[in-house]
């Protein structure tokens, strides 16, 4: 992986959080939010869009398990997601365990005093950035 950035996503079912890697792929920022319109192709374009305005070379999408580490059917809507997306983008989507990101972007949120609305409007962007990160980390070492 070289020449473009990640994008990852943690996929909702009313919003999908975004986060976008530097060029180096060492870091992870928020990169908004997008209301879910109800059609995973919709859905699919407009994260397309997204990526090639930020020349994104490859996906990185949070794969919802449970504590125990199985997967329900959650997971089964997000590789069903994934798959659509690396079909219609052509790049590649890697599938990344997400378990505690919510958990952890509502902490990071609530240490930093954002607001309850201000931190559902922000929460998925966060979960985003911290699938993203988790990812550049394991890949960087």
């Amino acid at each position: 992986m070289s020449g473009g950035r990640l994008m990852a996503l943690d996929v909702g079912e009313r919003r999908i959080g975004i986060a976008i890697s530097d060029l180096l792929k060492i870091t992870a920022q928020p990169g908004g939010t997008l209301l879910r319109s109800g059609s995973v192709e919709k859905d699919v374009d407009n994260i397309m869009q997204m990526a090639q305005a930020q020349e994104v070379e490859a996906f990185v999408v949070g794969l919802p398990r449970r504590t125990s580490g199985e997967e329900g059917p959650e997971a089964t809507r997000i590789r069903q997601f994934a798959a659509v997306l690396a079909d219609r983008s052509g790049k590649r989507v890697h599938l990344v365990d997400e378990r505690f990101t919510t958990v952890i972007a509502e902490q990071a949120l609530l240490k930093g005093g954002v607001r309850r609305a201000q931190r559902r409007e922000k929460v998925d962007q966060i979960a985003a950035s911290v699938i993203l990160q988790g990812f550049l980390d394991q890949r960087n070492t």
